[in-house]
């Protein structure tokens, strides 16, 4: 590959301090900032209806986003309108502001501020481009014509702003930020400063969009620990942090710019936008919530998010998606299932209070998720530690430790042949037909108990369709039928093991009873029983490993 045609067009800060790099974590949410109706909606090859866009905003309210960024009004008819019925339709809640985009143009600051006309709280973002290459190839102006830009659009601003009243704040962005060297960023910041200027009731909004990933996030953070230590007014400014997804690292720019000093997040939701997408806030907030920091967002019904998200963009959530997608809790290793389900009994055992299972970051019942159906996920790579997991938490069977390995090849044996993932039904469809009363050749027909000096059973039965009675004594009734089996048919079998419980899932009025036995050939058989009588349960699973090895 011909590596010589690029080059970095980063700037990096000259002897950058690094601070950031001391702290270890993200200890607080950010100002969160929903750019889903707008940069997300503008990414779309379909985009959302005023009908969609008004679900996709009510979603975002109810999910706990305090400034939302509802379009370029001044761009097309349709946000212009959406705008409109938001306002008029009184569906903005008195706590969120909504914000919107502009061209430093004075027809549309104009047309902007016209949309916004009777809007309680409003955020209104100028922007122009920064960067070397859009100053020489697409501008074609030196820095000071760029300044010029920037400083005329913050002067029509206080200028309109006059007769539209004073209940807006204002944003600036030097777009494509990261192509632009740090002290002509600055330079260009402070002159717009300089005509708004901020105070501690109309606080300004500097944002440091990452308009193109052009380098690894460390070299980010410095340029924005470099702009939060040379700003103007920085007490009155709050740095906003706009991450695009080009190399992968939105999540690793934000998180790092946080460290370094900004206060806001814009991003989308699931990472949707332009080219390869924005920072997803999704998996943001909750890298935060994993540490216990409070993310100020509501995802406790991933789900339904998704669901609506899906229907309305018709962008589809990757199954591997971080905390969202189907598949992210999903353990089909068996020593994954295993790990799992050994935490999980744990957390049981000792009252944990803090969640370490291993292989799960998150508890996912935080964010909507079923164990049963999202966590343990049986196929042919599967384990007998997550099979048996899946029985008991499913279904109340607490195999034998020994029993789950023998239980866990079989449903293996069927997925592998089946060339399929088994549902917790079918995997319990496996286990019934495969251990539970299996009743032939050997058949029961009845029994009942004499107490002896020890015990006594009359046992009656049938071999290959020929009814037979049987008697025997034992030191025990499950003994007694052991004996009754050895002496008159000639059954050669050793090691009886027995073990026994309710049915903590579906029927409590029911008995399991697991037994092993080992065959001449030192092979082990396994069989379970179930019955409203435990001594009934008891005689089935010894019948049930009797005939699984006829």
């Amino acid at each position: 590959m011909n590596t010589q045609k690029y080059t970095r067009q980063f700037f990096e800060v000259p002897n950058a301090p690094m601070r950031w790099a001391q702290r270890g974590y993200v200890d607080h949410a950010p100002i969160w900032c929903s750019v889903d109706l707008r940069d997300g909606n503008q990414s779309l090859i379909v985009p959302m209806s005023l009908e969609e866009k008004l679900d996709f905003f009510k979603l975002l309210v109810r999910l706990g986003f305090k400034e939302i960024e509802v379009g370029f009004p001044a761009a097309s008819e349709t946000e212009y309108n959406f705008l409109r019925t938001l306002i008029e339709d009184n569906l903005i809640p008195d706590d969120v502001t909504v914000q919107v985009l502009t061209q430093s143009r004075e027809h549309i600051i104009r047309k902007t501020f016209e949309s916004l006309k009777g809007c309680k709280n409003a955020i209104v973002h100028l922007y122009n481009s920064t960067s070397v290459a859009q100053r020489e190839q697409v501008f074609k102006k030196s820095k000071a014509e760029i300044i010029d830009i920037a400083v005329s659009g913050a002067k029509l601003f206080n200028e309109i702003a006059k007769e539209y009243g004073d209940n807006y704040r204002y944003e600036y962005s030097p777009e494509s930020f990261t192509g632009t060297e740090p002290e002509f960023a600055l330079e260009i910041c402070n002159a717009v400063l300089d005509v708004w200027q901020p105070t501690p009731e109309r606080k300004v909004i500097i944002n440091l969009p990452v308009t193109v990933e052009l380098s690894m996030p460390h070299v980010y953070a410095n340029q924005v620990e470099y702009m939060c230590d040379h700003l103007k007014y920085r007490e009155n400014v709050i740095v906003s942090l706009h991450p695009h997804n080009d190399r992968g690292c939105a999540v690793a720019d934000s998180e790092m710019g946080l460290l370094a000093g900004a206060d806001r997040i814009e991003g989308t939701l699931f990472g949707n936008g332009e080219r390869t997408g924005n920072v997803d806030i999704v998996t943001l907030a909750l890298n935060m919530f994993s540490q216990g920091v409070e993310p100020n967002l509501d995802f406790s019904d991933m789900p339904a998010i998704t669901e609506l998200y899906e229907r309305v963009t018709r962008m589809k959530v990757y199954d591997r998606q971080p905390y969202s997608g189907k598949l992210v809790f999903a353990a089909f290793s068996g020593s994954h299932q295993d790990a799992i389900a050994k935490g999980m009994h744990w957390r049981e055992e000792y009252s944990c209070r803090f969640w370490t299972v291993p292989y799960l970051p998150i508890d996912p019942q935080d964010v909507g998720r079923e164990y049963e159906t999202d966590v343990i996920r049986i196929n042919s790579q599967s384990g007998k530690g997550g099979i048996g997991y899946l029985l008991e938490h499913n279904f109340g069977y607490n195999l034998p430790a020994k029993m789950r390995e023998d239980v866990g090849y079989a449903v293996k044996n069927v997925s592998d042949h089946q060339h399929k993932e088994l549902s917790p039904l079918e995997v319990l469809g496996v286990f019934t037909e495969t251990y539970v009363n299996v009743n032939a050749p050997l058949e029961l027909v009845d029994y009942h108990f004499v107490r002896t000096p020890g015990i006594k059973v009359i046992l009656t039965v049938k071999v290959n369709g020929e009814e037979k009675e049987l008697t025997a004594s034992g030191n025990g009734r499950l003994d007694a039928v052991s004996n009754a089996l050895k002496q008159h048919l000639g059954i050669r079998y050793s090691n009886l093991t027995y073990t026994e419980h309710a049915i903590s899932t579906g029927s409590a009025s029911k008995a399991i009873t697991y037994v092993s036995i080992t065959m001449p050939d030192g092979s082990v058989s396994w069989g379970a029983g179930i019955h409203d009588d435990i001594i009934a349960a008891s005689i089935n699973a010894l019948f049930s490993a009797i005939n699984r090895k006829a």
